[in-house]
Protein backbone atom coordinates (compact mmCIF):
# COMPACT_ATOMS: atom_id res chain seq x y z
CA UNK A 1 0.00 0.00 0.00
CA UNK A 2 3.00 2.34 0.38
CA UNK A 3 3.04 3.18 -3.31
CA UNK A 4 -0.66 3.76 -3.68
CA UNK A 5 -1.35 6.54 -6.18
CA UNK A 6 -3.95 9.10 -5.17
CA UNK A 7 -5.57 11.97 -7.02
CA UNK A 8 -6.17 15.14 -5.07
CA UNK A 9 -9.40 16.77 -6.18
CA UNK A 10 -9.34 20.57 -6.36
CA UNK A 11 -11.52 20.88 -3.25
CA UNK A 12 -8.77 19.43 -1.04
CA UNK A 13 -6.07 21.69 -2.50
CA UNK A 14 -7.86 24.81 -1.31
CA UNK A 15 -7.71 25.77 1.60
CA UNK A 16 -3.96 26.13 2.00
CA UNK A 17 -3.56 24.37 5.40
CA UNK A 18 -5.23 21.25 4.06
CA UNK A 19 -3.21 21.36 0.84
CA UNK A 20 0.03 21.76 2.78
CA UNK A 21 -0.77 18.86 5.12
CA UNK A 22 -1.81 16.50 2.31
CA UNK A 23 1.30 17.39 0.31
CA UNK A 24 3.50 16.83 3.34
CA UNK A 25 1.95 13.39 3.84
CA UNK A 26 2.94 12.56 0.27
CA UNK A 27 6.45 13.86 0.97
CA UNK A 28 6.62 11.37 3.84
CA UNK A 29 6.58 8.67 1.16
CA UNK A 30 3.29 7.14 2.24
CA UNK A 31 1.76 7.30 -1.25
CA UNK A 32 2.15 9.01 -4.63
CA UNK A 33 0.09 12.20 -4.88
CA UNK A 34 -1.16 13.10 -8.36
CA UNK A 35 -3.12 15.89 -10.04
CA UNK A 36 -3.58 17.54 -13.42
CA UNK A 37 -3.18 21.04 -14.77
CA UNK A 38 -7.00 21.29 -14.83
CA UNK A 39 -7.21 20.37 -11.13
CA UNK A 40 -4.56 22.99 -10.37
CA UNK A 41 -6.47 25.57 -12.44
CA UNK A 42 -9.69 24.72 -10.60
CA UNK A 43 -8.41 25.24 -7.06
CA UNK A 44 -6.60 28.42 -8.07
CA UNK A 45 -9.71 29.87 -9.74
CA UNK A 46 -11.83 29.03 -6.69
CA UNK A 47 -9.35 30.70 -4.39
CA UNK A 48 -9.11 33.83 -6.55
CA UNK A 49 -12.91 34.00 -6.78
CA UNK A 50 -13.11 33.94 -2.96
CA UNK A 51 -10.02 36.10 -2.44
CA UNK A 52 -9.62 38.56 -5.33
CA UNK A 53 -7.07 40.45 -3.23
CA UNK A 54 -4.53 37.65 -3.73
CA UNK A 55 -1.81 37.96 -6.34
CA UNK A 56 -2.27 35.33 -9.09
CA UNK A 57 1.54 35.26 -9.45
CA UNK A 58 1.84 34.05 -5.87
CA UNK A 59 -0.59 31.23 -6.61
CA UNK A 60 1.32 30.36 -9.77
CA UNK A 61 4.44 30.12 -7.60
CA UNK A 62 2.62 27.79 -5.20
CA UNK A 63 1.60 25.65 -8.14
CA UNK A 64 5.20 25.42 -9.39
CA UNK A 65 6.42 24.53 -5.91
CA UNK A 66 3.81 21.78 -5.66
CA UNK A 67 4.96 20.33 -8.96
CA UNK A 68 8.58 20.46 -7.76
CA UNK A 69 7.81 18.98 -4.33
CA UNK A 70 6.06 15.93 -5.77
CA UNK A 71 7.98 14.69 -8.82
CA UNK A 72 5.83 13.24 -11.61
CA UNK A 73 2.63 14.37 -9.91
CA UNK A 74 1.13 15.97 -13.00
CA UNK A 75 -0.91 13.57 -15.11
CA UNK A 76 -1.18 14.23 -18.82
CA UNK A 77 -3.11 12.55 -21.60
CA UNK A 78 -6.24 11.91 -19.58
CA UNK A 79 -8.40 14.29 -21.61
CA UNK A 80 -9.20 11.66 -24.25
CA UNK A 81 -10.93 9.53 -21.60
CA UNK A 82 -13.31 12.22 -20.32
CA UNK A 83 -16.06 11.87 -22.96
CA UNK A 84 -16.44 8.14 -22.29
CA UNK A 85 -17.03 8.56 -18.55
CA UNK A 86 -20.28 9.08 -16.67
CA UNK A 87 -20.61 10.80 -13.31
CA UNK A 88 -23.49 12.72 -11.68
CA UNK A 89 -21.62 15.98 -12.34
CA UNK A 90 -20.07 15.89 -15.82
CA UNK A 91 -17.54 18.52 -14.67
CA UNK A 92 -15.97 15.87 -12.40
CA UNK A 93 -15.21 13.42 -15.20
CA UNK A 94 -11.74 14.89 -15.72
CA UNK A 95 -10.83 13.86 -12.17
CA UNK A 96 -11.86 10.25 -12.78
CA UNK A 97 -10.07 10.32 -16.15
CA UNK A 98 -6.93 11.48 -14.36
CA UNK A 99 -7.27 8.66 -11.83
CA UNK A 100 -7.56 6.13 -14.64
CA UNK A 101 -4.65 7.53 -16.66
CA UNK A 102 -2.53 8.01 -13.54
CA UNK A 103 -3.22 4.48 -12.26
CA UNK A 104 -4.60 5.94 -9.04
CA UNK A 105 -6.62 3.83 -6.68
CA UNK A 106 -8.06 6.72 -4.67
CA UNK A 107 -9.57 10.14 -5.33
CA UNK A 108 -9.26 12.28 -2.21
CA UNK A 109 -12.26 14.62 -2.20
CA UNK A 110 -14.85 16.23 0.02
CA UNK A 111 -17.38 15.51 -2.74
CA UNK A 112 -17.55 11.75 -2.27
CA UNK A 113 -21.20 11.68 -3.40
CA UNK A 114 -20.16 13.11 -6.78
CA UNK A 115 -18.06 9.96 -7.32
CA UNK A 116 -20.45 7.02 -6.73
CA UNK A 117 -18.70 3.77 -5.83
CA UNK A 118 -20.69 1.88 -8.46
CA UNK A 119 -19.30 4.12 -11.21
CA UNK A 120 -15.73 4.11 -9.89
CA UNK A 121 -15.46 0.43 -9.07
CA UNK A 122 -15.22 -0.66 -12.70
CA UNK A 123 -12.09 1.50 -12.97
CA UNK A 124 -10.53 0.21 -9.75
CA UNK A 125 -10.89 3.61 -8.07
CA UNK A 126 -12.65 4.76 -4.92
CA UNK A 127 -13.43 8.24 -3.63
CA UNK A 128 -12.40 8.94 -0.05
CA UNK A 129 -13.05 11.93 2.23
CA UNK A 130 -9.72 13.51 3.25
CA UNK A 131 -10.30 12.83 6.95
CA UNK A 132 -10.97 9.15 6.28
CA UNK A 133 -7.96 9.07 3.94
CA UNK A 134 -5.64 10.47 6.62
CA UNK A 135 -7.25 8.09 9.12
CA UNK A 136 -6.11 5.15 7.02
CA UNK A 137 -2.55 6.44 7.27
CA UNK A 138 -2.92 7.07 11.00
CA UNK A 139 -3.70 3.36 11.32
CA UNK A 140 -0.74 2.35 9.14
CA UNK A 141 1.95 4.85 10.12
CA UNK A 142 0.88 7.22 12.91
CA UNK A 143 4.42 8.56 13.36
CA UNK A 144 4.54 9.71 9.72
CA UNK A 145 1.24 11.57 10.14
CA UNK A 146 2.60 13.29 13.26
CA UNK A 147 5.83 14.19 11.44
CA UNK A 148 3.82 15.69 8.59
CA UNK A 149 1.77 17.81 11.00
CA UNK A 150 4.94 18.92 12.79
CA UNK A 151 6.65 19.93 9.54
CA UNK A 152 3.61 21.90 8.40
CA UNK A 153 3.25 23.68 11.73
CA UNK A 154 6.95 24.56 11.85
CA UNK A 155 6.74 26.20 8.41
CA UNK A 156 4.04 28.61 9.55
CA UNK A 157 5.63 31.98 10.23
CA UNK A 158 2.97 34.59 9.39
CA UNK A 159 1.47 33.94 11.84
CA UNK A 160 3.11 31.06 13.67
CA UNK A 161 0.73 28.61 15.33
CA UNK A 162 0.88 26.69 18.55
CA UNK A 163 0.28 22.95 18.23
CA UNK A 164 -3.28 23.44 19.52
CA UNK A 165 -3.94 26.27 17.05
CA UNK A 166 -2.63 24.19 14.16
CA UNK A 167 -4.67 21.14 15.14
CA UNK A 168 -7.79 23.30 15.46
CA UNK A 169 -7.08 24.72 12.01
CA UNK A 170 -7.03 21.22 10.51
CA UNK A 171 -10.31 20.43 12.28
CA UNK A 172 -11.93 23.59 10.86
CA UNK A 173 -10.90 22.46 7.38
CA UNK A 174 -12.64 19.08 7.65
CA UNK A 175 -10.08 16.88 9.38
CA UNK A 176 -11.96 16.39 12.65
CA UNK A 177 -10.89 12.77 13.33
CA UNK A 178 -7.32 13.60 12.33
CA UNK A 179 -7.39 16.53 14.75
CA UNK A 180 -8.63 14.24 17.54
CA UNK A 181 -5.70 11.89 16.89
CA UNK A 182 -3.21 14.78 16.83
CA UNK A 183 -4.64 16.21 20.09
CA UNK A 184 -3.90 12.86 21.75
CA UNK A 185 -0.34 13.14 20.39
CA UNK A 186 0.28 16.87 20.80
CA UNK A 187 3.74 16.18 22.17
CA UNK A 188 4.72 14.92 18.70
CA UNK A 189 3.50 18.10 16.98
CA UNK A 190 5.39 20.53 19.27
Amino acid sequence: MRRTAVIYDACVLYPAPLRDFLLQLACEGLFRARWTHAIQDEWMQSLLRDRPDLDPRALARTRRLMDLAIPNAVIRGHETLVAGLTLPDPDDRHVLAAAIRGHAQIIVTFNVRDFPATMLKRHGVKAVHPDKFVGEWINRDPAAVCRAALQCRRRLKHPPMTPDDYISCLARHGLEATASFLRMNTDLVV
